[in-house]
């Protein structure tokens, strides 16, 4: 079965129990491991109790197929069911997954992590056309969806915040829900037990382990062409140990802003009016650097520019080189373009 966006909450509170097997995959690492935990949970209080959970890796089952069968449909000693985790799975595990859901366990629940399975991919499309299986999705959350999730972790808390630091909050913790949730956690422990509202000065001052305001700084200098500027941005935030999907992520997201922007005015809108109707709305202080960035990417360039950076998104997940390396190729690149 394939999950509607709007279904995918609910049934990771309350999986659907005709799904004997549910498949969670896309780019986002942090959530697939968060989902992963909840749903896991929904069998056993103790993932690490070799009696009622099982963990296997996916090349291994792509050696022995059967393997998948046999830990499945084995009987817990303790007494009720079971859980069987499979990392890394991919393609070369659909054939073992197709013979499995011929005859799935009714008692026991199998759940696959895929990484970032495209629309083709034999596996995703095995589970997504199943009536006994799930696909679970795990996209990067931005917009919306990760300011509702800022907001109901803060509000669990007991916590509110300001408007303008949700705000600052929901542009700068894109790219990794687990890195999002180390966050808000540390945040929320800065402000302990007697504040209860959250400042913008609190946001900004708390949430900085990879310093938000160094990614928006080299985001910025990308899209200005300040190449000197870019590259020694770039190497502290790799010193600091920001992840490199998670530096392409600040981009892409920067640029369809940019192209957002674009296409309104092209479409007649005024400038102005269309930074405002962007969601969330633009941090007040990049303003000024944001109008000065849309003289130099008409709709046409920012297009290519997305381009490329999806190619940078799939050389950072499969190439040899260094992320380093593609990092600064790519920027010195976007530099380039801007000037």
């Amino acid at each position: 079965m394939k999950l509607a966006f709007r279904d995918i909450e609910p049934f990771v509170n309350k999986p659907n129990p005709q799904a004997r097997a549910i498949l969670i995959y896309g780019p986002d690492d942090g959530l697939m491991r968060e989902r992963t935990k909840k749903i896991a949970g929904t069998i056993t209080d103790d993932l690490n109790d070799p009696f009622n959970a099982a963990t296997l890796k996916g090349s291994d089952l792509a050696e022995n197929p059967g393997a998948l069968g046999d830990e499945a449909h084995a009987m817990s000693m303790m007494g009720g069911a079971r859980v069987v985790m499979v990392y890394d799975a991919s393609d070369k595990n659909t054939a073992g997954l197709k013979s499995y859901l011929e005859n799935p366990s009714q008692d026991n629940l199998v759940i696959l992590q895929g990484g970032d399975l495209g629309p083709r991919s034999s596996l995703r499309t095995l589970f997504e056309k199943s009536d006994v299986a799930a696909a679970l999705p795990c996209y990067v959350m931005e917009g919306h969806a990760l300011t509702d999730a800022i907001q109901t972790s803060l509000s669990a808390a007991g916590l509110r915040i300001d408007p303008d630091a949700l705000n600052y909050l929901s542009q700068n913790l894109v790219g990794d829900y687990a890195q999002m949730r180390s966050e808000i956690e540390k945040l929320i422990t800065y402000i302990g037990p007697v504040k209860k509202q959250i400042s913008l000065e609190d946001a900004m001052n708390n949430t900085g382990a990879l310093s938000e305001q160094k990614l928006d700084a080299l985001v910025y200098a990308c899209a200005g062409g300040n190449n000197k500027e870019a590259e020694q941005l770039l190497q502290g935030l790799l010193s600091e140990g920001a992840a490199g999907v998670l530096i392409m992520r600040a981009l892409q997201n920067h640029f369809r802003k940019l192209l957002f922007v674009q296409l309104q005015c092209d479409q007649g809108m005024q400038q102005l009016q269309a930074i405002k109707s962007l969601r969330p709305p633009l941090f007040f202080k990049l303003e000024n650097s944001f109008k000065a960035q849309l003289s130099k990417w008409p709709s046409k360039k920012i297009t290519a520019v997305l381009a490329k950076l999806s190619d940078l998104e799939a050389d950072l997940k499969s190439s040899a080189s260094p992320e380093s390396l593609l990092l600064q190729r790519s920027i010195f690149g976007l530099t380039q373009m801007a000037r």
